[in-house]
């Protein structure tokens, strides 16, 4: 929608000039989808260019065919990076050999981003150790490799032990590699990883009883492996476990070569003793010799070895992604520990009585002022356009502000920090009311607060904006519920750094529904229901079914990527919610691209994508196979195509026939099915964004338009004052717009826009300004 600076909560650190981690990987990991780290020293080190870039191609292909994101990781340019461009991978990998191209361990991160940051921008291969850093930094947990360093033959003598092995002893991250090459001394590499804390155990891979640890090219060792693993999910189980105790050091899980592949053991340690033999009358040691020794293996093996690397490696990369798709399982079966999206913050007053006005310094304040003649009536009134259903909220936010002459940008762990803290108002379904009623609209909200402090803090606030209080349920003492509150605490520069959310009370008893809320639907008769996911699933369908009774056309706004699932829950009223065109329940819909993967997900294990309904309206749609891809790179990007965002949002319609998927900086994705007769399919302007027309001729479809809307305008960094209520500015102006009957959603996301934008440069979580935008709106009639 605009462009904005990136203020997701990260697990660890945020980006700066030392780290990027790419947005697809922060969105995979806010969004819980599993993945999977890569390394790039076997691209800078190991093979050739352009081999490299095929294998590097290769295996992150491996990576998403299976069901996960890659995040290779490597330097370029003297900056870390988690996650890399396809630009940039060929960039890294075409630098392989170049003396600006270093071997990177934890050692040498400092050093190359160091330089990188004085101008002098190096390139660098992550090692095992430096991979696990960087991954640990970003927040991925399972780390796919070739092999593992270890102690060196003689190692006791020379000291001459990899920093992988230490590496594992202090980062908690999961390496699943095939063992360590057997010209290393296998049996001193695991007692020093047992001296580390290191949990070992290798894949039985169709064996029974115990099995040794594979030495790379050979699937026996003649080491007994420390414990003996039956399959990916036992594996993540025991990384779950590792993380939740927690145990502050990683594993090893290694998974032999295939057999197809594996050299047999005695063969191998014939080729072995020979290349060692060599080694020492050549007198190699240190840094040369393990390269040394791997060229004189792929001689002796006639170039066996090289297809062998291939091969397992290959293979630890789809073992690593099925051990990370059923880490995710796990992680998502219990409530994620990323923070909500939750829309603020309109300044209040932090307790009843006090002046309700917004300030913007210590000596300018103004008041939020609302268009004069059209002030809610209370409980009396008999019909409003549009109810909002969702969260109403007491927000703290604690911005870090440190001493003077401090250096640091953020608050420290453990301690006490100096902050300014602000009490406001907030909560999406507040937002989204409240920026329908600045437009205008004659809005209802309806919510659920507690008879404490801040439930009537939250009250006087709606009160004095004009808002309609008549649909707020106010839980009495005897109900152990408490309103809704959420506590952000950013750094300096305002961006979040953790924040905890306290939702629960719109989780209560589905009783309360049924005697507050239904009746409210029943006499008000809104033209539009706007529901949020905060609310608990089986609630939420019953409002969605309680608005097609009452003739209200329904939007929802997912809220986050784990709530966004609970639409596809199943409750006693999931069929009756989940309907196909042009039955269905569900109007419109405004994820962003992250909380949109996660419908599609849960979508798909609810096996929604297998019903005879849903294949009857994807036929009808005359979508083309041949050139599917180029048709929808011509209307979107390579990169939406490659996320995946208008193929999930076209397998969705059958059920929500409009979807606004919000993008960031890269604007809005608009994909509707049309119903017959619809002029767009015949009208020229919009030609350029019909992805096709059905020729099913049953009435029900007419074809799919799919519009990629640019940002309405580039905002400068320093002109951003906060990304809070973005979101649902642009769901409140398009649902007041819907309401009094523009039914050009074009046109109404381009307004919803310009208001983004608009809120985007306020402190306040909806702009007083967007009053000032509605006689574009009524300009449209």
């Amino acid at each position: 929608m605009v462009k904005a600076s990136n203020s997701r909560s990260r697990p660890i650190y945020t980006n700066n000039s030392f780290l990027k981690v790419s947005d697809e990987v922060q969105d995979a990991l806010q969004s819980g989808k599993p993945v999977v780290a890569l390394e790039t020293t076997i691209y800078t080190h190991g093979f050739p260019y352009p081999d490299n870039v095929a294998l590097a191609s290769h295996l992150e292909s491996v990576v998403r065919v299976h069901g996960g994101v890659p995040a290779t990781i490597g330097v370029l340019n003297g900056v870390a990076r988690v996650g890399f461009e396809p630009e940039e991978l060929i960039q890294l990998t075409a630098s392989a050999g170049s003396p600006n191209t270093l071997k990177i361990s934890r050692r040498d991160l400092g050093y190359v981003c160091g330089l990188g940051y004085t101008g002098r921008r190096l390139n660098g291969g992550t090692t095992i150790a430096g991979t696990m850093v960087l991954a640990h930094l970003a927040g991925i947990k399972v780390f796919a490799t070739g092999g593992l360093g270890g102690v060196h033959r003689g190692g006791e003598n020379s000291m001459d032990i990899s920093a992988d092995l230490t590496e594992l002893g202090r980062t908690p991250v999961t390496v699943i590699s095939s063992g360590c090459k057997s010209f290393l001394d296998i049996p001193r590499t695991l007692e020093y990883l047992e001296t580390q804390g290191v949990g070992v155990g290798t894949f039985a891979d169709g064996r029974t009883g115990t099995v040794d640890f594979p030495a790379f090219w050979t699937r026996e060792s003649g080491v007994r492996s420390p414990f003996t693993i039956e399959s990916e999910a036992e594996a993540a189980a025991i990384i779950y476990a590792q993380i939740t105790l927690p145990v502050k050091s990683g594993l090893h899980l290694a998974n032999p070569i295939p057999v197809k592949h594996s050299i047999a053991k005695s063969e191998m340690d014939a080729v072995i003793a020979e290349a060692i033999k060599e080694a020492d009358r050549q007198g190699m040691s240190g840094s040369d010799n393990t390269p040394f020794i791997l060229r004189k293996i792929k001689e002796l093996t006639g170039g066996r070895s090289i297809p062998a690397n291939r091969a397992l490696i290959e293979s630890n990369v789809l073992r690593g992604t099925k051990v990370a798709v059923e880490l995710a399982k796990l992680e998502t079966a219990t409530p994620s520990p990323i923070p909500e999206r939750n829309s603020r913050r309109v300044e209040a007053p932090p307790w009843p009585g006090m002046a309700l006005q917004h300030t913007n310094s210590l000596t300018e304040k103004h008041e939020l002022r609302l268009p004069p003649g059209n002030r809610d009536e209370k409980a009396s009134k008999t019909s409003v356009d549009v109810v909002v259903a969702g969260s109403l909220a007491v927000d703290f936010s604690c911005d870090y502000a440190p001493f003077k002459n401090s250096v640091e940008h953020a608050p420290q762990l453990h301690t006490s920090n100096p902050a300014a803290i602000t009490q406001t108002i907030g909560g999406v379904g507040y937002n989204v009311a409240l920026a329908a009623r600045l437009m205008g609209g004659s809005v209802r909200l309806c919510s659920i607060v507690a008879n404490d402090l801040c439930g009537r803090a939250a009250l006087a606030v709606l009160d004095g904006h004009g808002l309609d209080t008549g649909g707020i349920k106010v839980l009495d003492d005897s109900v152990a519920a408490r309103t809704a509150q959420y506590v952000a605490v950013n750094d300096a520069k305002q961006d979040l750094v953790l924040a905890m959310a306290d939702m629960s009370i719109l989780e209560v008893s589905a009783d309360i529904f049924t005697d507050s809320f239904k009746p409210q639907l029943e006499h008000h008769k809104p033209k539009w229901l706007v529901v949020d996911s905060n609310w608990e699933h089986s609630t939420l369908h019953k409002w969605i079914i309680a608005a097609q009774s009452s003739g209200a056309r329904v939007a929802l706004e997912p809220v986050s990527a784990a709530k966004a699932t609970r639409l596809f829950t199943k409750s006693p009223d999931m069929n009756s919610v989940l309907r196909t065109v042009p039955n269905n329940t569900i109007d419109i819909v405004t994820p962003n691209s992250v909380e949109l993967a996660a419908m599609h997900t849960a979508a798909r294990e609810a096996e929604l994508f297998d019903r005879p309904d849903w294949w009857h309206i994807i036929d009808s749609m005359g979508l083309s196979l041949a050139g599917s891809r180029q048709a929808l790179v011509s209307l979107t990007n390579n990169h939406l195509v490659d996320q995946g965002v208008p193929q999930q949002s076209i397998q969705l319609l059958p059920f929500i026939p409009c979807i606004l998927t919000k993008l960031g900086a890269q604007g809005v994705l608009m994909t509707q099915l049309l119903r017959p007769g619809d002029e767009r399919l015949t009208s020229p302007a919009s030609a350029p964004y019909i992805l096709s027309r059905s020729h099913a001729g049953d009435g029900v479809v007419g074809g799919v338009y799919m519009r990629l809307f640019p940002p309405a305008e580039v905002v400068p960094d320093a002109e951003i004052v906060s990304v809070n209520g973005v979101g649902d500015t642009f769901l409140g102006i398009v649902v007041v717009g819907l309401a009094n009957g523009f039914e050009n959603v074009e046109e109404l996301v381009q307004i919803a826009q310009q208001g983004s934008v608009l809120t985007l440069k306020s402190r306040e979580a909806v702009s007083p300004s967007l009053a000032e935008l509605r006689p574009r709106l009524e300009g449209l009639r």
